[in-house]
């Protein structure tokens, strides 16, 4: 146990950071927070928004031996090094997502945790949607019977984002995140399937990408982007380690807004699930129907009780309002905000509900001693089959064995998801 609190600092005021500020101000394990931008213009108005102090860089913050942690809210590609800075100079770390885009960048981190026994835990939304947290419960309980085959994907289109990644990190930002290989960003929708079988990791993965994006300004193999990468959608098919088969899609030219990240279908041998934009079905053999299955509706255990209530008085009002993102900032009854601090109530949600949990499971993981859900080795069997993938789609769909660093030490008790 800890009995020290947290004195961190959170590098990279931008866009999506704003969410994260205020939990990690209320969480009663945190005791002081800072935050830290290259743009001093950014972190002087995060100062000013969310009252709290400024620090001069992020390279600073290591060798201040009052930091105990760090969050990383900065540049996709650079979150693998800065992760490995932080933990060689003995802080905590919360990262978003991805964890790295090298997978010997993951290993380095990996290596680096089981030495020092420090807090590594990524942000990644997806373990805590409804239809993971669903399928979780379902398969621990055997409704599903062995796993056979499901779906996930994460629809983002970039032609809705250019304005305000432009405002908030200038054109050099908008470089950098424009053309990133879909599958260098794969964590939404892989750890949506793996999360619900624990222990469960990719073995095989065989990837296609679709060149023909309208955006050619941005997406190509001579320089339209930071990777030389022509995909805008890949679509990657993995076989798992129960011997089943996972099909992940990462689309980032497509018409299509919300919901974003979701499970289509995830079957079993004796039942299943799936959804379709507003309402989820769970299916199961009938034991006195022999050759019958039972078939029932849990949409009002899946979707925010705002949205069950539309569906039923207007399905067409109501789809319309899930594509408008309603919904956005709601949990739903199958997430266990009972284990929630009670400071975080009445605070401003996200990502269908899920940022509370990931802060609250950092600061938990810290002051316990035990391991996050999204610990590396978790997020690593997340993260890794998306850049084999990619090269897989670069090779025409070449057949690839995807390299898996193992489960965590077994003397390092995991926190649970509900508990």
């Amino acid at each position: 146990m800890n009995k020290e609190k947290l004195r961190i600092v959170i590098v990279g005021c931008g866009r999506f950071c704003k969410f994260f500020v205020p939990l990690f101000k209320a969480h009663p394990v945190v005791e002081k927070v800072y935050v830290c931008d290259i743009r001093k213009e950014r972190e002087r108005d995060y100062m000013e928004k969310f009252d709290v102090e400024g620090y001069e860089s992020f390279e600073k913050a290591l060798a201040d031996p009052s930091i105990n942690a760090v969050a990383i809210f900065t540049e996709r590609f650079r979150h693998g090094q800065m992760v490995i800075d932080a933990l060689k100079a003995g802080k905590n770390v919360y990262s978003a997502v991805p964890c790295a885009v090298s997978i010997d960048e993951m290993r380095e981190i990996a290596k680096l945790v089981k030495e020092t026994r420090l807090t590594y835990s990524m942000g990644e939304t997806g373990v805590y949607r409804a239809p993971a947290m669903y399928c979780r419960r379902e398969f621990k309980k055997g409704t599903f019977g062995k796993f056979v085959y499901g779906e996930a994907q994460y629809n983002h289109d970039i032609r809705n984002m250019e304005g305000s990644f432009k405002s908030s990190g200038g054109e050099e930002h908008w470089k950098e995140f424009a053309g990133i290989p879909p599958f260098f960003y794969p964590t939404h929708s892989t750890s949506m399937i793996l999360s619900s079988m624990p222990g469960v990791y990719a073995t095989k993965v065989s990837a296609m990408g679709f060149a023909g994006s309208p955006r050619t300004d941005i997406y190509g193999r001579t320089g339209q982007n930071y990777y030389d990468n022509p995909f805008s959608n890949e679509t990657m098919l993995l076989h798992l380690s129960n011997g089943g088969v996972a099909r992940i899609s990462e689309n980032r030219c497509v018409g299509w807004m919300s919901p974003e990240t979701y499970i289509t279908q995830f079957y079993g041998t004796d039942g299943g699930y799936e959804f379709s934009v507003a309402n989820h079905h769970q299916t199961h053999w009938d034991p006195e129907r022999p050759g019958k299955v039972i078939m029932k509706c849990v949409t009002d255990e899946l979707q925010p009780k705002s949205i069950a209530d539309m569906i039923k008085e207007d399905y067409d009002v109501a789809v319309q309002k899930i594509a408008d993102t309603a919904g956005f900032m709601e949990t739903s009854p199958v997430q266990p905000t009972w284990r929630l601090p009670k400071e975080f109530e009445g605070l401003r949600n996200g990502h269908n509900g899920t940022h509370h949990f990931l802060i609250d499971d950092f600061c938990r993981a810290y002051a316990t001693g035990k391991l996050s859900p999204t610990n590396i080795w978790a997020v690593a069997r997340y993260n890794i089959p998306g850049l084999v993938a990619h090269m897989s789609a670069m090779a025409g769909g070449q057949l690839m064995d995807v390299p898996d660093l193992g489960d965590p030490p077994a003397d390092w008790e995991v926190l649970d998801y509900e508990s």
